[in-house]
């Protein structure tokens, strides 16, 4: 083997990499696989999550509900006091 000058050396021919990269670039990969399957809600993590948004949903519209009748039952008793009212006053 002879040494070469740097201008001798080809610049344009591929290179194979190192094993870092060839590490680094299999993490990339791996990593997007994870993600791609987790937006899926194919992966554990996902199914929990989803999981507790369910249960999270559900007491939000179970609290949203009982809000909601409790305005209708104070806007109730608000009327029926009025009505009472101008009806003592009617007397």
């Amino acid at each position: 083997p002879t040494a070469k000058k740097v201008t001798q050396l080809d610049m344009e021919s591929p290179r194979e990499l190192s094993r870092r990269e060839r590490e680094e670039i299999e993490k990339q990969k791996a990593k997007e696989r994870y993600m791609k399957m987790h937006l899926a809600g194919k992966t554990e993590q996902a199914k929990a999550d989803l999981a507790r948004l369910a249960i999270i949903r559900k007491q939000r519209e179970e609290a949203a509900k009982k809000k909601e009748e409790e305005r209708r039952a104070k806007d109730d008793a608000a009327l029926t006091g009025k009505r009472m009212q101008s009806l003592s006053l009617n007397k």
